[in-house]
């Protein structure tokens, strides 16, 4: 979990600001977010070679689960605009979202197709192959 300053009282508001980004463990190189999903909806539901993210619920809640490829499996509660989740390569993660949940993600690279893996069997093949 990385947090964020969060600066402001109750009576005023807050803010939370990242200057550069230096809170975050990477360059961001794609900045994306997801907004009115479903609550019905699961996303996510893949991993990537290479791409390091950073989640954030900007808005609403956002429950995150992560497998790491020797099993491990976490369940995070995003519903803190000022905390971002790391989730590193490699991390098969799915996201459900309150309706009125924004996610706000940065990302280490920008999009390519070939960096996801979306079959789940894949991945374990994949990273069982590796782990040998």
């Amino acid at each position: 979990m990385i947090e964020f300053p969060k600066l402001g009282a109750p009576e005023i508001g807050y803010i939370s600001v990242t200057e550069q980004l230096k809170q975050l463990p990477f360059e961001v190189q794609r900045t994306f977010w997801t907004y009115y999903t479903p609550e019905s909806i699961v996303r996510g539901r893949h991993a990537h070679h290479a791409t390091e993210q950073v989640l954030v619920a900007v808005a609403g809640r956002i429950t995150v689960t992560t497998e790491m490829p020797n099993g491990t499996v976490s369940v995070y509660r995003l519903e803190d605009p000022y905390v971002g989740l790391y989730v590193p390569p490699n991390a098969w993660h799915t996201m459900q979202y309150s309706h009125s949940a924004v996610q706000l993600v940065f990302a280490s690279l920008p999009y390519d197709e070939k960096d996801y893996i979306r079959n789940y069997e894949k991945f374990k093949e994949i990273w069982n192959t590796l782990q040998r």
